[in-house]
């Protein structure tokens, strides 16, 4: 399988008032085809920007955006639609028009590229049936809860049948069992359709839930990049070990304290890791936190532990941890 997208060093800068903000900084990355790509990062992090390259409705300052090897900057417009045609998106708010009926929403870009009207309502019933809103073509979205809004918006998104879906934070307007349920559902269409998905979010659980691998955008660069369960067991830069982390609300109990965290998989979530150390070493440890979730249909669990202040006996139990296959990182509390 190919790239669809290649991203070679792309700079974005915004000029207002005879100032320069740099949105983008030396991006570089590529999405393959048929994965599930999440694109993460906080509240003005430059992810936004990002995807606004992907279907050039920003152009980049600098670098290269390339989609199945085609150059955007270098297409003539009638090329660019054709590309745009490719790449259907889905947003927070649904963007529903809300005086047409389901099943006319659904046909809209379909409408806009001149489809047959019979062609076009069969179409439009096919993909509602894909997201299971096929009873509700009649009605109107006023009368739609959010979580079926947006299945409407993702079968008007793939009646234009695409090549790309653009996720730009489409579930953070829902709550966590709607979201999951859409999370399902496209992940459903990915596997059955085989269609390239990219996810852009700044919630770590809808990447951990259906991402195949993941880019942490941080102050408009590319702080890190990798598959999720790599991202999630081993963070290595800080705005990924923000994310992945536990939120730990306590600080070590002494000057000399560690805190680590350890990660164990599914396979391994069943041992008594902590009543081991205890029974084998005799050393104790104090858990400040701990939670379990799925990150890419296995079951993953982390905690934070606060050792003694004794580097030799902090060894000792890192040691264990690490021997028995765990992955064990210090935390950053200050």
């Amino acid at each position: 399988m190919g790239n669809v997208y290649e991203l070679e060093n792309v700079y974005k800068t915004y000029r207002n008032d005879g100032k320069e903000f740099e949105a983008l900084k030396d991006v570089s990355l590529e999405v393959r085809e048929g994965e599930i790509f999440g694109i993460i990062g906080m509240s003005g992090a430059g992810k936004s920007t990002l995807v606004r390259t992907l279907n050039r409705l920003e152009d980049v300052t600098g670098g290269t955006v390339r989609f199945y090897g085609n150059d955007l900057a270098s297409l003539k417009p009638r090329e660019l639609r054709e590309v745009r045609h490719s790449i259907s998106m889905i947003f927070q708010g649904f963007n529903l028009l809300n005086q047409r009926t389901v099943i006319e929403n659904v046909e809209q870009p379909l409408r806009i590229a001149g489809t047959a009207r019979r062609e076009r309502r069969n179409i439009a019933r096919e993909m509602l049936k894909v997201v299971g809103l096929e009873e509700k073509e009649n009605e109107y979205p006023a009368r739609l809860s959010g979580g079926q809004k947006q299945r409407v918006a993702i079968a008007r998104a793939l009646a234009a049948d695409p090549k790309v879906l653009l996720c730009d934070e489409a579930t953070s307007a829902l709550d966590p069992k709607i979201t999951g349920e859409i999370l399902d559902l496209l992940k459903q269409i990915n596997t059955e359709r085989k269609l390239t998905i990219i996810i852009i979010t700044h919630e770590m659980s809808v990447v951990e839930k259906i991402c195949d691998r993941v880019a942490i955008i941080d102050d408009g660069t590319l702080a890190e990049i990798g598959d999720v369960r790599d991202v999630f067991s081993k963070p290595k830069s800080k705005a990924a070990k923000k994310l992945v982390f536990p939120s730990n609300p306590f600080d070590p109990s002494g000057p000399d304290g560690t805190l680590i965290r350890i990660v164990f998989d599914g396979t391994r979530a069943s041992e008594p890791f902590i009543a081991n150390l205890v029974e084998q070493t005799g050393k104790k440890v104090n858990i400040l936190s701990a939670n379990t979730r799925s990150v890419g249909g296995i079951g993953y669990g982390q905690m934070v532990l606060e050792l003694p202040g004794d580097k030799e006996e902090q060894k000792i139990i890192k040691d264990f941890f690490v021997n028995g296959g765990l992955s064990v990182s210090e935390v950053d509390y200050k």
